[in-house]
Parts: structure tokens; C-alpha cells; sequence
């Protein structure tokens, strides 16, 4: 009868727990997308990114991804300088965070943050955006702070 019960309460769980994570799915937010480039020393980079400006979008970012193309990332526009700050809470892959400042020049950078993390990565200075990238394309392509990221929410666009 004890093992008949635990069963049922297991199976009830699933349920619930299977339900909840469909619920989540089914409210992802959606992202337009743009072009955005990184010059860097060795020249520059361009990427398609989704652009992450709503509250819904900021919270959910690139949560329950499972890939990332390597020309892909997400731009977090805050509208205007902040001290803004990230984790990795339900985001599956690693990922490169370049905190930039409203002229478009990268503040510091977190490279290669862990999956599923709670630990809360902040900006050193206040900042207008945060781009993210797959974990390694910082190493990959050279991105140091002070490069500059073209895109037209930065008064030094170009």
C-alpha cells in the first residue's frame, strides 16, 4: 500500500512538474533581431542578435536555449546607463557577457559564465547594454574592454 502511494505521489509530481515547464514554454517571449558589430583589434565582427529591451524579454534572455549560432547573441537594452547585472539562472549553454557603456565602448566582460548559475555577474561601471555571446567567442575573436560595439542605441555609433 506505502510503495502503491509513493508511486501515485511520484506520478503526481511528474504531472505537476511537466505542466509548470510547459506553461514556461508555452509564455517564451519572442526577440527581433538586428545587426550588430564588434571592432576589435584584429578588425571587426558581426553578429545577428536578439534584441532584449520589455521586462518579459530581459528576465527570460537566452533561458532554456540549447545552441546558439556562432554568428548569433542577445543585446539587453536598458534604455540608458545602469548598473546592470546578470546571472545564469535556467540558461543551458555558457555564455560571454560584454557590458557596454552608452558610447559603445565594452566596460569589462565575463567570459565563458556557467550554466544554471545563481551567481550574479555585475557591471563595473554603470552601462546602457549587455551583449551576450556563446561562451569562448570572446578568446575566439579577441574582445577586450575598451573595443567599441556598432549599433544605434550607442552615441558613437558611427
Amino acid at each position: 500500500m506505502i510503495r502503491l502511494l509513493t508511486l501515485r505521489c511520484i506520478l503526481l509530481y511528474g504531472a505537476f512538474a511537466w505542466l509548470a515547464a510547459a506553461s514556461a514554454f508555452a509564455q517564451l517571449q519572442q526577440f527581433p533581431t538586428a545587426e550588430l558589430t564588434i571592432v576589435t583589434a584584429g578588425g571587426p565582427h558581426k553578429f545577428a542578435v536578439e534584441v532584449a529591451t520589455t521586462p518579459a524579454q530581459m528576465e527570460q534572455g537566452l533561458m532554456f536555449r540549447r545552441s546558439l549560432p556562432a554568428d548569433g547573441g542577445m543585446l539587453f537594452d536598458y534604455g540608458q546607463p545602469s548598473m546592470a547585472a546578470m546571472w545564469m539562472k535556467n540558461t543551458l549553454i555558457p555564455l560571454d557577457m560584454l557590458f557596454v557603456n552608452d558610447q559603445g565602448r565594452i566596460v569589462n566582460i565575463r567570459e565563458r559564465a556557467v550554466p544554471g548559475s545563481l551567481e550574479t555577474i555585475p557591471a563595473a561601471a554603470p552601462v546602457r547594454a549587455v551583449v551576450e555571446l556563446n561562451g569562448g567567442t570572446v578568446a575566439r575573436l579577441g574582445i577586450r574592454p575598451g573595443d567599441r560595439i556598432l549599433y544605434p542605441i550607442f552615441r558613437d555609433a558611427g
